[in-house]
């Protein structure tokens, strides 16, 4: 492989003729040989627009030349546009505050700079990776707020719609599925009857919280320690870049940041990223229960419950001819045990990698976030459009286990008490006769008509009104 030579305060690197990186990040590609695992592009991305806000705002204060502010943000776009992901090779699991990704970042504009400015790859000239491309900056406060801005650009653009869709899809459904009648269930044995409709309309509304969850997730990371510099005191820093800076990547964003209110709580804490995770744990959590009910109710579909059937997407068995398998279910199932994992990991190094003024267990933070939101956003679109829209209702299977259902009794309390009620449940067990036929048999012995029977018996009465979907 073709090689040149860069330099950085360590001294000379060969770094491979092509790459836009210089010496510094070719050292972390040496030291940290890990997993595998690039930075996520999302916080490269985010980078981009910090050193094109930073460029730009330095220019406006005086601080850089027009000509290498224009250089370095044309070159700070195309990396956030991912038009140089090419030319970011660092391991997640590197330097605990960022600081060989925030070099990397650094040393691919500038090099990308001298290209434009037609000067050779490692030139330095006319824009150089630490003077001008991290000028009034530090990795300990442009890597939280890239994590920030990556983290917020993925939940507003990629999860918030997803979810909103699989809320209306079971929305839908709850609507479409209101006059079927089916009996309830509670600690896994036969309850009261409820509507189909009601289940989804629940379903519907945890996926409701979830969205709002999301929203109060981008609240949290609303505040970004950008303009902190090395500990938060903002050395070396203009007193206004951080406000000027945040300002255009709201703009630039559609998301509202803002300056922290306090940098040292910002830089010295990642408490505000494990609130997102939380959140995210939290619809992870009512999506494995609505993913793992489906799957349930579409069991069988003949010996199991079968009160509905789920769409068949592929052959569920290689012996078993015709076996379908809930399997857009127990992939979602699977995304959001792993969003738990991710969550105790996120808490593991907001708790045990802040010591005093810098957490230093930051990428592999971010990048727990992040495969969370990729996760779950991905997992949840196509359990929508490959499982949730497609679902029918077995009415004729529901009507049936209704009348199987010894909780059909509990309909008869008002008219015969608990204990006789009782009585008959426990006979219908025991017989295997269903509860109306019992009762039709002792009409008399119960003091009870026919009408009235049926009337006791009925699974609607027995269920809140049908009020339509909203």
């Amino acid at each position: 492989m073709s090689t040149r030579i860069e330099t950085d305060s360590m001294g000379g690197m060969s770094v491979p003729v092509d790459a836009l990186y210089g010496a510094s990040t070719q050292r972390a590609v040496l030291n940290f040989p890990v997993s595998g695992r690039p930075m996520p592009y999302p916080i490269v991305h985010a980078y981009g627009l910090i050193k094109w806000a930073a460029a730009r705002v330095h220019h406006e204060l005086g601080l850089l030349p027009k000509d290498k502010a224009d250089l370095i943000e044309q070159a700070a776009l195309e990396v956030a546009g991912g038009k140089l992901d090419a030319h970011f090779v660092l391991d997640i699991y590197q330097t605990g505050s960022g600081t060989s990704t925030n070099m990397n970042v650094n040393e691919v504009i500038s090099n990308r700079a001298c290209q434009l400015a037609g000067k050779p790859i490692g030139a330095k000239y006319p824009v150089h990776p630490n003077d001008h491309v991290n000028m009034g900056q530090s990795s300990n406060d442009t890597f939280p707020t890239a994590m920030h801005v990556a983290v917020a650009q993925e939940l507003q653009n990629k999860l918030l719609p997803t979810l909103e869709k699989l809320q209306a899809a079971l929305t839908t459904k709850g609507g479409e599925f209101l006059d079927v009648l089916k009996i309830g269930r509670t600690h896994l044995m036969d309850a009261t009857p409820v509507r189909l409709g009601q289940e989804f309309k629940g379903y519907a509304r945890q996926v409701e919280h979830g969205v709002d969850r999301v929203h109060k997730a981008l609240k949290a990371i609303a505040e970004l320690p950008l303009g902190g510099t090395a500990v938060g005191t903002g050395l070396n820093g203009h007193p206004d870049f951080p406000a000027k800076a945040i300002s255009l990547l709201a703009e630039k964003t559609g998301i509202p940041f803002r300056e922290a209110k306090d940098h040292f709580e910002a830089q010295s804490s990642k408490d505000a990223l494990v609130e997102v995770s939380g959140q995210l744990k939290t619809i992870a959590t009512s999506l494995f229960k609505i993913a793992n009910d489906i799957r349930w109710l579409g069991s069988g579909p003949q010996c199991a419950i079968g009160e509905i059937a789920l769409p068949a997407t592929q052959p569920g068995s290689s012996i078993m001819p015709g076996k379908v398998n809930p399997v857009m279910c127990e992939s979602l199932m699977q995304v959001c045990a792993r969003v738990f994992g991710n969550d105790a990991t996120v808490t593991w190094c907001a708790a045990a990698g802040s010591n005093f003024e810098l957490n230093v267990m930051m990428p592999a933070m971010g990048a727990a976030l992040l495969e969370s939101i990729e996760l779950l956003t991905n997992a949840s679109k196509i359990f929508c459009e490959r499982c949730v829209v497609g679902i029918e209702a077995r009415k004729q299977r529901c009507s049936d286990l209704i009348e199987l259902s010894l909780a059909m009794v509990t309909g008869l309390n008002s008219k015969i008490g608990y204990d006789k009620a009782a009585v008959i449940a426990k006979e219908s067990a025991r017989t295997g006769i269903p509860v109306r036929k019992l009762c039709m048999d002792r009409l008399s012995e119960l003091g009870l008509t026919e009408a009235e029977l049926n009337e006791a018996l009925d699974p609607a009465r027995m269920c809140a009104p049908a009020v339509a979907a909203s």
